[in-house]
């Protein structure tokens, strides 16, 4: 198959890692310095005691999430300027895992990070590498969420920012829909199997965890204009629309093919969109301490954190 044209997605690249990069070099000053003299160390056994003991009797004791940006969520609200993958302190991961009594977190979401990152290597922003994110599911592993697929075959970078590059090409035509339209259902399809794969791959290794498949948002609005924090041309939304929506219907296929169960992101972020006047995801400018550009605020954070934490307790 055709992947979607590959000069759209490098139009897009230097500009979010040299904003990736700025963006967390000045949160570095809002990191916290460390523990004080008074609070338990990690290795206190009257902590560790109690960890196991509330683990023991947790319903979900250990819990890996694998993902994507839109999981390591850079600059929600902080983002350790040492970790290439832009995990930050507010992500769902983490607000999940706070509100489940007893569970462990390991979070492998990794900013940048492809399907193909769960069984290989993946380099990073900080130009180390990551080990593959399936590594860290285990049989042990009680809980896994899994939210990956959108940078396969560049499809997140040409819907947000490679459509916006050549907007000024054709203001008033749909020169992004004219080059990428063609290879839409071939690419979203192919994403849903292998959303199916790496479902069935996380079985394989945790038998017994309950594995939740998470969506995506809305990114792209309902009507028919575009805004400037989303600069792409009109003729072109109903293109990105339907690319945001069929990303959103390929993960929720590949779960069920896979017999995960799903997290429809997609339907909880209806009237926040990019344009709207209440956005939960920023648009093509970055806002400090709050969210990378075309990445989520903690908004979004917090409403998927809450549907998890329905579906658990359901």
């Amino acid at each position: 198959m055709r992947a979607l044209p590959r000069a759209l997605p490098r139009l897009l690249a230097a500009t979010v890692l040299s904003v990736a990069l700025v963006g967390c070099g000045e949160d570095a000053s809002e990191q916290p310095s460390g523990s004080g003299s008074d609070s338990p160390s990690a290795s206190d056994p009257a902590t560790t005691d109690a960890s196991e003991d509330a683990s023991a009797t947790a319903e979900y004791p250990r819990y890996v999430a694998i993902g994507d940006s839109y999981t390591s969520a850079p600059l929600v609200p902080e983002t350790d300027p040492q970790d290439g993958c832009l995990r930050s302190s507010g992500n769902y991961p983490s607000l999940v895992a706070a509100a489940l009594e007893g569970t462990q977190l390991e979070d492998v979401s990794c900013a940048g990070a492809d399907t193909t990152s769960l069984i290989g290597v993946q380099r990073t922003f900080d130009g180390l590498s990551r080990p593959p994110q399936l590594q860290a599911v285990t049989e042990d592993t009680s809980l896994v969420t899994v939210s990956i697929g959108g940078n396969d075959f560049g499809l997140f970078s040409t819907l947000v920012g490679g459509c916006a590059q050549i907007a000024s090409t054709d203001p008033d035509g749909s020169p992004c829909t004219d080059v990428a339209s063609e290879d839409g259902p071939e690419v979203l399809a192919k994403i849903e199997e292998r959303i199916s794969s790496v479902v069935q791959g996380v079985r394989g290794r945790a038998p017994d965890a309950r594995i939740l498949v998470v969506g995506y948002p809305q990114i792209v609005p309902q009507g028919d204009r575009a805004c400037p924090q989303l600069p792409i041309a009109d003729g072109d939304l109903a293109f990105a629309r339907t690319m945001n929506r069929g990303l959103a219907e390929a993960l929720e296929e590949g779960a069920r093919k896979g017999g995960a169960e799903y997290v429809d992101a997609y339907a909880l972020t209806e009237g926040h969109d990019v344009c709207s006047e209440d956005p939960w995801i920023a648009g093509k400018d970055t806002v400090e301490g709050q969210a990378l550009a075309f990445h989520p605020f903690a908004a979004h954070q917090e409403a998927v954190a809450q549907e998890i934490l329905r579906l658990l307790e359901g």
